[in-house]
């Protein structure tokens, strides 16, 4: 419609346009309105990351009743668009290290938080150089457990990622699965005995398939597409990168990222009995 157009354009309400036209609008022209507020209210607020599907989910929780396919065409109106996922092809090669069983086959869910868990590493650029970040996610939840970043990738980094992902879950892990891809890091002796010594059980996928540690892959690449590459972060130092990578996860991706597997909701809204119990002393 051209008029709708025209609005955006001149950052003007469609209500102001019929009452320009001489005539007030119509109930259904107001409400449209209101929600293409809304929609742009739930899209800035994901920093431009949510597509239709996340919106309409966010909208509905608000009280909207409303489509998907409405949503979808007002976001087309508005020239909004969420980040788009690429497809990664796998590549998989026989690996030569002593490797734990694929206890996941590539199933990533679990019935409670302390049941199976996911990692992984990745990169991130700074002008002083990379900065190696390592990860631990619940596949529960999809919540970002444990994190460690430094300018080197060893064992060390993804045991403290571990240990930080346990002080999460208050100490008692035991029997958990520990899924991870067959990096010399996580088949490394000191990494598996961090898992002996907390009582986990290690799971590896295949060499070179990024779907048999799906969850750890996209949860790398939310943070890539969605904060860093989307909005041109640049970070001056390792010290700056580490500061504003804790800052999303704590502040936007763990309390409020919907997630699609986790029927839409976000960890905030997972909550399970155990996590809202008092621990005994």
């Amino acid at each position: 419609m051209p008029h709708v157009v025209s609005c955006r354009a001149l950052e003007l309400s469609e209500p102001w346009f019929y009452k320009r036209l001489g005539r007030a609008p119509t109930a259904r022209e107001e409400r449209r309105a209101d929600l293409a507020v809304a929609v742009r209210e739930v899209f800035d607020a994901s920093v431009g990351t949510y597509g239709s599907p996340r919106v309409h989910v966010e909208l509905r929780a608000r009280g909207w009743r409303v489509s998907k396919n409405t949503i979808a065409k007002i976001m087309a109106e508005l020239g909004l668009a969420g980040r788009v996922r690429k497809r990664r092809r796998s590549l998989i090669r026989q690996g030569k290290r002593p490797v734990a069983p694929d206890l996941v086959q590539q199933k990533f869910t679990a019935p409670a938080p302390d049941v199976a868990w996911c990692g992984d590493m990745t990169e991130i650029a700074t002008d002083e150089g990379k900065l190696h970040l390592a990860t631990v996610i619940a596949l529960h939840s999809r919540r970002l457990l444990g994190y460690a970043m430094d300018a080197h990738h060893d064992t060390e980094l993804v045991v403290g990622a571990l240990n930080m992902a346990t002080a999460t879950r208050r100490g008692d892990v035991r029997g958990d699965i520990m899924h991870t891809d067959r990096g010399s890091e996580y088949t490394s002796k000191i990494f598996g005995d961090a898992c002996v010594r907390l009582g986990m059980v290690q799971s590896m996928g295949r060499v070179g398939s990024a779907l048999d540690n799906a969850v750890a892959e996209a949860t790398n690449s939310t943070l890539k597409v969605e904060y860093i590459h989307r909005h041109r972060h640049r970070f001056r130092t390792r010290s700056e990168a580490r500061i504003k990578i804790a800052t999303w996860i704590t502040d936007w991706y763990n309390p409020h990222r919907r997630h699609s597997a986790c029927d839409w909701l976000s960890y905030e809204n997972r909550h399970t009995a155990r996590d809202q119990q008092p621990q005994a002393a």
